[in-house]
């Protein structure tokens, strides 16, 4: 596999692809994706085996992102909005995310981390990163309580019944419905509908949250600032009057992505604008 593009050539493929409306698109070279089979992922953590390796990964990823903290390569400036998760944590939960670092979901768990208790924060991730994702990452990938999405039907139920499962017994579940790293990219992106079945399928509320930057003085390996991160956390959303599911969806999708303009807007004091005009009409 080829090393990783060079931070000029993925800003410069960011912007062609706002021109052209697709925020969907990967804009990293990812490995190609080895489909999951059926009984491959142990998603309820049922085997000693699993258990003991999530124990090791979980603490070595701590360990890392600290790391990370200490050596000022993961700034974060703080969180607003705790007091949403702690009205909206007594049970199951889909956590929402912009996702524009491969350092994101460590800022959501620093958040919540000393609320959790005995719950864990689940990550849901591409197929690709947990079958096929080489080094230390990808071992985070495979073990740190990640939940990769199947592309093989018989896979694919497997693991919405498992989802069903931790959501029901008040697991937190992390997601980003923008599919896709956009490397410090700032703006919201629209979402995808999917995203939210998992919360109308299981009946519990969505959580959105948002993490805005600020430049540091300090710069990377590559010349660019080190980004300073605050965590938003917004009232929890649940679906309005009687819907059917895919309404129900809908209608979290976009008061979802509201709620991430409204503190676009209002944290960098300029309004929500792409290169080829407003918002795209959603999926």
């Amino acid at each position: 596999m080829a090393g990783p593009l060079p931070r000029t050539e993925i800003i410069e493929r960011i912007r062609k692809l706002e021109a052209a409306g697709q925020f969907d698109r990967d804009v990293e070279d990812d490995p190609p994706t080895v489909p999951i089979k059926r009984g491959e992922v142990d998603y309820l953590g049922k085997k000693l085996s699993s258990r003991i390796s999530t124990c090791v990964a979980n603490r070595v990823a701590r360990h890392h992102f600290d790391g990370c903290i200490k050596r000022g390569e993961l700034v974060i400036d703080g969180v607003e909005g705790i007091d949403n998760y702690l009205a909206a944590s007594g049970g199951g939960l889909i956590i929402t995310c912009n996702h524009f670092n491969p350092f994101d979901n460590y800022v959501v768990f620093k958040a919540l981390q000393p609320y959790l208790k005995n719950q864990i924060l689940y990550k849901i991730i591409r197929e690709g990163n947990y079958t096929n994702f080489p080094g230390l990452y990808g071992f985070f990938f495979r073990h740190c309580n990640t939940v990769p999405i199947p592309s093989r039907l018989p896979a694919l139920k497997e693991m919405l019944e498992a989802t069903d499962v931790l959501l029901r017994r008040g697991e937190k579940i992390l997601i980003y419905p923008e599919q896709g790293m956009w490397w410090n990219y700032r703006k919201p992106r629209p979402l995808k509908s999917g995203a939210f079945m998992f919360a109308v399928r299981a009946g519990v509320p969505v959580l959105p949250t948002f993490i805005t930057m600020r430049d540091t003085d300090v710069r990377d390996s590559e010349g660019f600032p080190v980004q300073a991160h605050t965590l938003h956390i917004l009232p929890a959303l649940r679906p309005g009057g009687s819907m059917s599911n895919r309404e129900a969806e809908h209608d979290l999708r976009d008061r979802n992505y509201a709620c991430w303009k409204e503190v676009y807007e209002r944290v960098y004091g300029i309004p929500l604008t792409y290169s080829d005009g407003p918002a795209p009409a959603a999926e």
